[in-house]
């Protein structure tokens, strides 16, 4: 018999987490065509990333256009690099920014769009 759900344990260790920050893109399947972007935590960007998407206020207006013409299921949320080193909230705003640009450039590079 499985035992039953905890929920005050599961929000503990959802608490207890430590975030995973890093670059990931939102990729068109059919054309290839990848939007680049910077997270605090990876783990929990997808979800508000989709929202602000399906609530057409995404800021960049490129895959705001993409997902209004081929909506939802056309796309895919594919982390490209995730920062395991620890470093100070400073060190890390600017390692993400840098880092996002860097994949936009090769993103660009290989035909794949960037940001």
């Amino acid at each position: 018999m499985p035992e039953p759900f905890d929920r005050k344990a599961a929000l503990r260790a959802y608490k207890e987490r430590r975030p995973r920050p890093g670059i990931y893109a939102v990729r068109h399947t059919a054309s290839g065509r990848a939007w680049a972007g910077a997270a605090q935590d990876l783990d929990t960007t997808r979800n508000g990333l989709w929202h602000a998407l399906q609530a057409g206020r995404h800021l960049d207006r490129g895959l705001q256009a993409a997902w209004a013409r081929e909506g939802e299921a056309a796309f895919e949320y594919v982390i490209l690099e995730v920062l395991e080193e620890a470093m100070s909230p400073l060190v890390l705003k600017e390692t993400l920014k840098a880092r996002q640009a860097e994949w936009a450039r090769l993103l660009a590079e290989a035909g794949g769009g960037g940001r």
